[in-house]
């Protein structure tokens, strides 16, 4: 997929020489196994859209330029158009012949339309014509998947709102920190999606300038018009260095690197309901919609889809780490490493894209088991910090002097075998004579969840007011 020529080519494969298109310098095929890895339309035919949208631009552009004629512009157009319709009906003849997805529409619409195919190419090289076919297609992707994360925060605040209220326990450490609420938790990946969303959104922007007309490398003499095809194909502008325009693949990197964060969001999330779906938290359900059953033991049900979900990752950062290998040392400006940008791309869309609807499907469907989650809100201890808080508030004690308190109020709960609340008066007096029977009051978890009424905490008001302010902006 590369071309360091820019000029009408003089043969095609079909006609019957057996050589490519760029063939006029070479007297002999290339061996099978350079044609082995050389070929590519394999996986850029993925590109098609995206070539016929860039030719259609050019065309139209060489035209009112007075490149080309109306006439072969019409034919051009025409041609392009009965590809289209051949791509949609599943009967275009992608041939490996032709290397790629450029050379193969090529070769097609000389086939369709004549000598009048050979003018497109016209003040364009491969090298520029892909350059411009990778940036809308990781544009459009960014997008799609900006899209799905939307679509996955509705879901999770629809989730978080139906159970602002409902009880469960907060961990640091994966150990019982402070009681939360289950609204409370999931507007936190609400909030990391959100940014993930505004990643995406921002490399799509960053990467809306248009390479085409920058040629091999070097620009183009023909009269050409860039901020026209830049304006076709829905570009800001048009890149403003040539071999820049050709070799750069920071805009793929970029976006990979921000599936790969979204992927490491997509993975917590996963682990969680995967932990969560375990008898021994018992804090979700879900239905037989996102689990799966054992071959062998007939009352398992696995949370498969989110294990899968929280596999991704690795792909999503192998996908990054096998483009930066092959960028990391290439002078300016092509080099056919450059050919191997696109399957990692791919690959990496289509398992965040997959992903994200497992997911935002799975959100939809798990449902909290609210007894079992309110009684793991109270274990370990998880008001303590509100007996602490207590003591500073009401009888004035320096935070730490309080912390010691609570602690010594903690062992002793755990040498006589029960928790915080059920804790004797008595025995808390003798820690602290100034502790009164108010004191119980904090000391339940739902007053615990209650109290943390700050902006952003975990009390069921703050829960509906980011809901609210959620449900505003995915409008």
């Amino acid at each position: 997929m590369s071309d360091d020529s820019s000029q009408t080519p003089v043969q095609s494969a079909a006609d019957g020489q057996g050589q490519a298109m760029w063939g006029g310098r070479f007297t002999a095929k290339p061996a099978e196994l350079m044609q082995a890895i050389n070929v590519s339309i394999g996986f850029d035919r993925r590109l098609a859209a995206q070539d016929l949208a860039g030719s259609r631009a050019h065309a139209a552009m060489l035209r009112k330029q007075g490149v080309i004629s109306s006439a072969d512009e019409a034919a051009i157009q025409q041609g392009l158009a009965d590809i289209e319709a051949e791509m949609a009906a599943g009967t275009f003849p992608f041939r490996e012949e032709y290397e790629d997805i450029h050379m193969n529409v090529e070769a097609r619409l000389r086939e369709l339309i004549g000598p009048a195919a050979g003018r497109l190419h016209t003040a364009r090289s491969r090298n520029d014509q892909v350059a411009v076919d990778f940036r809308l297609w990781v544009r459009d992707a960014c997008r799609r998947v900006e899209g799905q994360l939307r679509g996955l925060q509705a879901a999770l605040v629809a989730k978080a709102e139906a159970h602002a209220e409902t009880l469960m326990p907060g961990f640091t450490h994966l150990q019982p920190a402070q009681p939360v609420t289950f609204g409370h938790h999931l507007m936190a990946y609400v909030e990391m999606f959100g940014r993930d969303a505004s990643r995406f959104a921002d490399a799509a922007k960053r990467m809306n300038e248009c390479p085409l007309g920058a040629a091999a490398l070097a620009g183009s003499p023909f009269p050409i018009d860039r901020e026209a095809t830049a304006r076709a194909l829905g570009f800001d502008r048009p890149t403003a260095n040539s071999l820049d325009s050709v070799s750069a693949r920071d805009f793929a990197l970029e976006a990979l690197a921000d599936a790969t964060i979204c992927g490491t969001h997509l993975s917590r999330l996963a682990e969680e309901i995967v932990v969560w779906m375990t008898p021994q938290f018992g804090f979700i359900k879900l239905t037989d919609a996102f689990t799966t059953g054992s071959s062998i033991m007939p009352q398992k049900k696995n949370p498969d889809a989110a294990e899968l979900v929280r596999a991704k990752v690795g792909r999503l950062l192998g996908s990054f780490t096998q483009l930066s290998v092959v960028m990391k040392g290439l002078p300016l400006a092509y080099s056919k490493d450059m050919q191997e940008d696109k399957v990692p791309t791919f690959e990496a869309f289509d398992a965040l894209e997959l992903s994200l609807a497992a997911m935002a499907g799975m959100v939809a469907d798990l449902e909290p088991v609210a007894a079992r989650m309110a009684q793991a809100a109270g274990s370990g201890f998880s008001t303590a910090t509100d007996l602490a808080d207590w003591l500073v508030r009401t009888l004035d004690l320096p935070f730490r002097d309080a912390h010691h308190v609570t602690g010594a109020a903690v062992k002793r709960a755990e040498t006589l075998g029960c928790d915080l609340a059920d804790l004797p008066l008595s025995e808390l007096q003798a820690l602290n004579q100034g502790i009164t029977a108010d004191v119980y009051d904090v000391l339940t978890p739902r007053a615990s969840a209650g109290s943390r009424r700050s902006y952003g905490g975990t009390s069921p008001e703050q829960v509906r007011a980011q809901v609210a302010r959620w449900k505003e902006m995915l409008k």
